[in-house]
């Protein structure tokens, strides 16, 4: 017997509750993530059996939608986090509000440079990122590419997010991060041979990957938690490479949370040694190939008729 299909019910996109949010957080306290959902579900009206609709994912659906709005205002720069999973409002947010009372929505959001800007346009040097949004509507797009849509979507927020987290961390915690990830991709063996050496007299690198048991043939690695505007120029990348010198080292891994200006890209291309440039956006996207700082929500199986079975 085939399932019952499941009753939705009409409620907002996750759009229509950007201006929910920003009324019920108005008063600049600061709200817990889960009990801002439930305030925001108050403050629309939503019946218990709305707030009881499930997503396939598990997921109820009332909450996915207000947690995109959340994270969307909190890319704007209209919402903050004072501390874990807690938001309060902005002077962004505020004025957001007082110029549009009536209604928000994504359009009104990227006229704000910090939300168009969260996630780097795809440049020739780094990995492949779908752009945000699409232009057309949902309704030209196939199934399939409406599912490719929403992946692309989803996996762009989550590299800006897993970006936003790094240049909040310590510069240890990013450290950490790019071992994890180069250990994740291969390097340094089974037995993963990876140790940070940063700080005081580090030598100009900080980390270092064993290839083979004895060293004797290692990567170094730098890494520079900036912040979007402090683009890492030729003069850094000069210094690492006379780092790598320093070490009688041939290979190195040059990560930063920013990105590089051209003339370092020539000059890591043209010295002797083997440097690799990666930069923040790049680096989100290795995090979330191979599993770092991520975790697998959802997984999903597209089907479609086996010609061949029925010849």
């Amino acid at each position: 017997m085939s399932e019952a299909p499941r009753t939705v019910s009409e409620m907002a996109t996750w759009d229509g509750f950007l201006l929910p949010v920003l009324q019920v957080l108005k008063d600049g306290e600061t709200v817990q993530a889960r009990d801002l959902q439930d305030r925001v579900a108050d403050h629309v009206g939503l019946t218990p059996e709305q707030r009881d609709e499930v997503l396939d994912s598990g997921q109820l659906r009332y909450r996915n939608r207000i947690g995109w709005a959340v994270s969307s205002l909190a890319r704007a720069g209209a919402l903050t986090r004072p501390r874990r999973g807690s938001y309060t409002v902005t002077d962004v947010g505020r004025r957001l509000l007082a110029e549009h009372p009536e209604r928000i929505d994504e359009v009104d959001l990227r006229q704000i440079p910090a939300y168009r800007d969260h996630v780097p346009a795809r440049r020739a040097n780094s990995s492949p990122v779908v752009p945000v949004t699409d232009d057309r509507s949902s309704s030209d797009l196939d199934p399939v590419e409406q599912i490719d849509a929403g992946i692309a979507r989803l996996r762009a927020e989550v590299a800006a997010q897993l970006v936003e987290r790094l240049r909040a961390a310590t510069p240890d915690f990013l450290e950490q991060s790019v071992l994890d990830v180069l250990v994740a991709m291969g390097y340094g063996g089974v037995e993963q041979r990876a140790r940070r050496i940063g700080g005081s007299g580090d030598g100009g690198v900080d980390g270092v990957i064993d290839q083979d048991p004895l060293g004797l043939a290692r990567i170094y690695v730098q890494a520079k938690r900036y912040a979007a505007d402090n683009i890492v120029g030729r003069p850094q990348v000069q210094g690492f490479v006379g780092a790598l010198h320093g070490q009688q080292a041939n290979q190195g891994v040059f990560i930063t949370t920013s990105s590089f200006s051209r003339e370092a890209m020539d000059y890591a291309r043209s010295v002797n040694a083997s440097v690799i440039l990666i930069d923040g956006e790049r680096f989100a996207n290795l995090m979330i190939d191979r599993g770092v700082g991520v975790q697998a929500v959802q997984t999903y199986t597209i089907v479609k008729l086996d010609e061949d079975y029925f010849e």
